[in-house]
């Protein structure tokens, strides 16, 4: 797969968002770090945008960012790359746990890293919504609400995973 079919899998397809369990951990990766470089990107535009703002109406704020723009920027940009990243690596880290119990409780076959690949597809799109509506301030709801659409699409995910054979108890030889 490649990263363009890893997006539009992530924003719909829980069959192959399940598949990709068995994709190897670096074409994951690719596609995260891929989707964390877009994030980053957009987020920095509306920070300058949104710094031209606010420092048009603080003029002593103005003259020191103009003085000191050259070097405030790359570390801006470098500082939000890495935690944007982090986060978004904790927040699939911490779903991936929920999936485990999920996977659980439904009976079926899978692993830690199994579901952790399974999660980077299923933050997705509630990752979007939530960067779309974070223009709206609408506050704690969002956070709920993403993390609550990120467990439907586990949950759907995962029900493509391969059941557990039943136990079978064998009788005593003795």
């Amino acid at each position: 797969m490649n990263i363009y079919q890893l997006f539009k899998a992530s924003l719909m397809e829980p069959k192959k968002q399940a598949a990709v369990r068995i994709l190897t951990i670096g074409k994951i990766m690719q596609f995260i770090f891929i989707f964390i470089t877009m994030l980053t990107a957009v987020s920095f535009v509306e920070w300058i945008l949104g710094l031209g703002d606010t420092t048009g109406n603080v003029e002593g704020l103005m003259e020191f960012v103009e003085e000191i723009e050259w070097l405030l920027y790359p570390f801006a940009l470098i500082f939000l790359f890495v935690s944007t990243t982090l986060y978004h690596f904790i927040k699939i880290s911490l779903f991936a746990l929920v999936a485990l119990l999920i996977l659980n409780a439904r009976k079926r076959r899978g692993e830690y890293r199994h579901l952790w690949r399974t999660t980077a597809l299923s933050v997705t799109v509630p990752t979007l919504l939530a960067f779309i509506l974070s223009f709206l301030d609408l506050g704690f709801g969002v956070s709920l609400a993403t993390s609550l659409l990120t467990i439907l699409y586990l949950y759907l995910a995962i029900g493509y995973y391969p059941k557990k054979p039943p136990i079978q108890i064998k009788p005593n030889q003795g």
